[in-house]
């Protein structure tokens, strides 16, 4: 089977033209994503994944910084970013915790103590399943509803500090889309390989 045709199989959503190169198995070292352009040694247009991973994982770190910095702002000293990034996955629908699960990638032992934290400082709402006690959906409460207005009203704040026009807009579009395929393949990769 051909190597190609084995990432339509497994990444069928993927587009593998232009968005990330993979630098040969014989180059072992590559300065840091932070050191200007001049400095760089050979082609300018590589990056690896893992240098685009640790840009990931400094940004998740940045924002979970600022969302704590908000919710200081907000008078919120009960929850942290995480349990913040929960009521905003929640926003306005209705769900049980299964349905959570996909919608944030949570782990199933996080988002019970999250809930549980959400719950004890009322935020969210539990409503008992009519059909299976066993089971509740979620729901924002008031309280939680007034948080998530804030914390859009901020992130209203950020948007206009980042974008200065339609090519910003266009930019942060299609940051946000190679996120996406790069979460699509490289959990297709960690789950069927490659």
């Amino acid at each position: 089977m051909e190597r190609g045709m084995n990432h339509r199989i497994l990444y069928p959503f993927a587009d593998f033209g232009d968005t990330v190169a993979i630098l040969p198995a014989n180059e072992t070292q590559r300065k840091g994503l932070d050191t200007p352009v001049d400095d760089r040694d050979g082609d300018d247009s590589l990056v690896t994944y893992f240098e685009l991973a640790r840009v990931m994982e400094r940004a998740s770190r940045r924002f979970s910084g600022l969302l704590r910095a908000e919710l200081t702002k907000l008078g919120v000293e009960d929850i942290g970013p995480a349990q913040a990034m929960v009521l905003l996955a929640i926003g306005e629908a209705e769900l049980s915790v299964g349905e959570l699960l996909d919608r944030g990638h949570y782990v199933g032992s996080n988002i019970s103590y999250y809930l549980k934290q959400l719950a004890d400082g009322d935020y969210i709402d539990r409503i008992a399943s009519q059909r299976d006690k066993r089971s509740a959906r979620i729901r924002l409460s008031e309280k939680g509803r007034q948080l998530c207005a804030g914390l859009r009203q901020a992130a209203k704040g950020y948007e206009r500090a980042l974008s200065h026009g339609d090519q910003d807009r266009r930019n942060l579009e299609t940051a946000f889309q190679t996120l996406h395929r790069l979460e699509l393949v490289w959990g297709n990769a960690a789950r069927y390989g490659i």
